[in-house]
């Protein structure tokens, strides 16, 4: 793997700024041609109409995936109340109109307010939820009448940025698995009448901000942020002695210091020794479980310098 002239890479991660009209697929196909690799993976699915921040990670950074996934987002949204559509955003088929009421601050205020915290949200019908092994709007696409899945979500902040006649526009901090159509929806029957979403823009993705991100274009010239960069930004960090190195290597847990056993924080561990990956853990008692070894691309010299005599 590696681009031409260029030694191999041996994971890493790209801040995107997905544009409109592209597939989160689409990017992550785009990435494997540029490094000539198929293991690539993205954390959090964007709607061909949405926009910004999608981290895509490539080979061993895949095994980061399931941490960057959990990371909460945010986004800009825009609502246009008195339509509803079959998708819940502005590149569906429009179903129904109905008329729109003055809406104030206070009111939308008022409105936003039963969906901060924990809820129930019933997913969009055209979405990527599976039902028995197929995705939903490969369902609804075949005819099918389906009846989408609720699920518990996070609403963690909304943020009224304007109010343009029929249009809200808004700044919407959520959890994982949050679905802002749906929001869109459940929003504009709350204020009386029926919306969809027609604007989206992903600014954040956990730590990974929409001022960190590059074009589509730039992944075939570099841009991105090596695997122990990547992990040293997600999670704490100790680094092994050359004792310790050994142990890991063998996939054996080691004796957890006493400074991270103190810590009021609750992130796994990357372990590290000389610039290199090796592990990410986490505290059981007094050890640090080993949960994903990346034992793999850490130079052979390394391990066997860590050798006993």
């Amino acid at each position: 793997m590696g681009r031409k002239g260029q030694p191999p890479i041996p994971g890493g991660i790209f801040v995107v700024d997905k544009p409109g009209g592209m597939t989160s697929h689409d990017v992550v196909s785009k990435v494997r041609r540029a490094l000539k690799i198929r293991r690539v993976g993205h954390a959090g699915t964007l709607d061909p109409m949405a926009t910004g921040v999608l981290v895509v990670a490539f080979g061993q950074a895949t095994k980061l995936v399931p941490w960057l996934t959990a990371d909460d987002k945010i986004y800009d949204a825009t609502v246009r109340l008195g339509t509803s559509t079959d998708t819940l955003d502005a590149e569906g088929r429009v179903l129904e109109s109905a008329a729109v009421p003055q809406v104030t601050r206070s009111g939308l205020e008022e409105a936003i307010a039963p969906f901060l915290g924990e809820y129930d949200q019933v997913a969009p019908k055209v979405s990527a939820i599976k039902i028995d092994g197929r995705a939903l709007h490969k369902r609804v696409r075949d005819g099918e009448d389906v009846k989408p899945p609720s699920r518990r979500v996070a609403l963690r902040e909304v943020t009224i940025q304007a109010i343009r006649g029929e249009e809200l526009d808004l700044r919407v901090h959520s959890g994982k698995g949050f679905y802002v159509r749906s929001f869109a929806r459940d929003l504009s029957q709350k204020l009386g009448t029926l919306g969809h979403l027609s604007m989206l823009r992903r600014v954040a993705s956990g730590l990974f901000r929409i001022e960190d991100a590059i074009a589509i274009d730039e992944v075939e010239t570099g841009g991105e942020l090596s695997l122990h960069d990547a992990a040293l930004r997600l999670f704490r960090r100790y680094e092994l002695s050359s004792a310790e190195l050994r142990e890991v290597g063998f996939g054996r847990a080691i004796a957890a210091p006493r400074a991270l056993l103190d810590e009021d924080d609750a992130r796994p561990v990357a372990l590290t020794h000389a610039e290199h990956l090796v592990a990410i853990t986490e505290t059981e008692g007094e050890s640090l479980k080993i949960l994903r070894g990346f034992q793999s691309i850490v130079p052979k010299a390394l391990f066997e310098a860590a050798a006993p005599g």
